[in-house]
């Protein structure tokens, strides 16, 4: 089970994945990129232009073109990355969506969902982009199903 969208799920691989192309120097192409992630590339594209417009990824075009990330953006947090394809129900949803759900007003699940999402919000707030660079690098992690 996930607990991000399957859209979100590629965007996170794939800014990951262009992250560690970009500690080599390397811009990288959406063919590339949907190998390196096991992902479509015509909806990878989709995504990656939208994770463009909103300054996660950058792109050139041209022979030397692909996307890349710069280096001040390897310090964001994976949190940007969610919020920009998902929004933040994730960091403040109910379990069970209902739109009513608070301290006041508890779903059946709240009290324990809390906690977990708290701890999810906690983990993407404070992991940023670049984190995980010297493991990809080493090949101690993958980005593949």
């Amino acid at each position: 089970m996930a607990i991000f969208s399957k859209t979100c799920e590629y965007a996170i691989r794939a800014v990951l994945y262009i992250a560690h192309k970009s500690a080599l120097d390397k811009r990288v192409g959406i063919k590339d990129i949907a190998a390196g992630i096991d992902s479509p590339e015509l909806y990878l594209a989709k995504i990656l232009q939208d994770l463009s417009r909103k300054g996660i990824i950058s792109s050139a075009k041209g022979p030397n073109g692909g996307f890349y990330i710069e280096n001040n953006a390897l310090s964001k947090p994976i949190s940007d990355i969610v919020e920009a394809v998902d929004g933040n129900g994730l960091f403040y949803g109910c379990a069970l969506g209902l739109k009513q759900c608070s301290e006041i007003n508890p779903c059946p699940l709240h009290d324990q969902f809390k906690a977990i999402r708290d701890q999810i919000k906690d983990l993407l707030y404070t992991t940023n982009i670049g984190a995980f660079n010297q493991e990809l690098l080493a090949g101690m992690l993958s980005l593949k199903k």
